[in-house]
């Protein structure tokens, strides 16, 4: 190591232990403040999104999604699919479900005329509820009634966004059911056939696929929509613990199961337009993060600044005595690169030792995801290099200003 690195860490150290403990702790309080802004700001806003993401995924789509192809009405073949992805080693829980568009009704019996009839479009989904509770825990959403059981006849769950007491909304375009309670009786249409059915639940969440459909027990919605061939609309496939998606859709596509239906990642199925607003949320936290480091930088290159201002006797003596500007510029150097050091690891201790792990427990409530902080290792690593950096070159400059006076001015305090 050379001469001049091993004095300036000399030099640095001095400075640290003789310093006011109140300024140093200070100073790491700031640079910890200051690295939590830069990953919790950008993670948050990300974690929105991500944490829609994870609850599509989770209680919907799984890992693989399989649909209907474009101009099909269904999958084709469906109970040949579902032997492939049953046979296969990775295939840990499968749900196949049946999907078709229609209305419903209320208060059809007490309206005096057809269109005072209180009506909305829906999804209507067919669902083995045993199947579908292993995979995504359906359940866990139905906030009033029960859930289904699979000899339920005549008896559907209700997505809350079809009602105005959970989801009031009035637009042009879009209609919900008034005054609908668990136990009432609603009027479902599908295509020719027309049921009435009793609501024995309602189910709430805040992924959509959910909340707009209304669930019958696959077996009697077979029969509603006529399909005695088996032939499902869409089944969601979880894989055991340390598969690979992707590996995963490449064996079903070598299996054929590519001729029937459209086989997805839950990241290829992921809208675009999701996909856009978690890149510019991560811009949006990386902008307001960099506020922030700009305004630790600062304060950095006022506490060396005046530091090395206070010392400016002491510095002319150094170099007086043969101590070179490098030297002295470098032990500066440490000394930032000990605050920035030191505040990125208290902040790193606070991210993943209480931060992360509190809000994966304890979600952020937004209206539309329960949200996450989102702080991968790597890009963690690259915000803490930055931090070191930009310190380090903050201490730099103010150094740099006060070494290159000239000596025999720094030691008798000339200007």
């Amino acid at each position: 190591m050379p001469q001049f690195i091993r004095i300036g860490f000399f030099l640095a150290l001095r400075q640290v232990r003789r310093a006011s403990k109140w300024t140093t702790s200070l100073i790491i309080f700031v640079m910890t403040l200051t690295f939590l802004n830069l990953v919790v700001v950008s993670g948050i806003l990300v974690g929105l999104i991500e944490g829609a993401v994870e609850a599509n995924k989770t209680y919907y789509t799984s890992d693989i999604i399989i649909s209907k192809l474009e101009k099909k009405d269904y999958i084709e073949q469906s109970p040949l699919v579902l032997n492939i992805i049953r046979s296969m080693p990775e295939a840990e829980e499968v749900s196949a479900r049946y999907i078709e568009s229609g209305r419903v009704e209320a208060n059809y019996k007490s309206a005096a005329k057809e269109e005072e009839i209180d009506s909305a479009g829906g999804t209507f989904a067919g669902i083995d509820p045993v199947a579908e509770e292993r995979l995504t825990g359906i359940s866990r959403f139905v906030i009033e009634g029960e859930y289904l059981e699979p000899d339920d006849y005549d008896q559907v769950l209700v997505g809350a966004y079809l009602l105005k007491k959970y989801f009031p909304v009035e637009s042009p375009g879009f209609s919900t059911l008034d005054n609908v309670e668990v136990g009432d009786k609603i009027r479902v249409t599908l295509g020719d056939i027309t049921r009435e059915v009793r609501v024995k639940g309602i189910v709430k969440s805040k992924v959509d696929e959910l909340a707009y459909r209304v669930y019958f027990v696959d077996r009697q919605f077979r029969d509603l929509i006529g399909r005695s061939d088996y032939n499902v609309d869409e089944i969601s496939v979880k894989i055991r613990e340390g598969s690979d998606a992707l590996d995963v859709k490449e064996a079903l596509l070598r299996a054929g199961v590519g001729r029937y239906a459209r086989v997805q990642t839950f990241e290829d199925a992921q809208p675009k337009f999701l996909k856009d607003i978690k890149a510019t949320f991560a811009l949006l936290g990386n902008m307001i993060s960099s506020i922030g480091l700009a305004v630790a930088s600062i304060t950095i290159f006022i506490v060396i600044f005046i530091n090395a201002i206070t010392r400016r006797k002491f510095i002319g003596i150094l170099k007086g005595i043969g101590i070179s500007g490098r030297t002295i510029e470098v032990s500066y150097i440490f000394q930032s690169f000990f605050y920035a050091i030191c505040g990125s690891a208290i902040g790193l201790a606070l991210l993943y030792g209480f931060l992360q792990p509190y809000i994966a427990a304890h979600p952020i409530n937004f209206p539309f995801s329960d949200g996450i902080l989102v702080a991968p290792a790597l890009g963690t690593t690259v915000k803490v290099a930055i931090l070191v950096f930009t310190t380090i070159i903050a201490g730099y400059i103010p150094a740099r200003m006060i070494v290159r006076k000239n000596t025999l001015d720094s030691i008798l305090g000339r200007n």
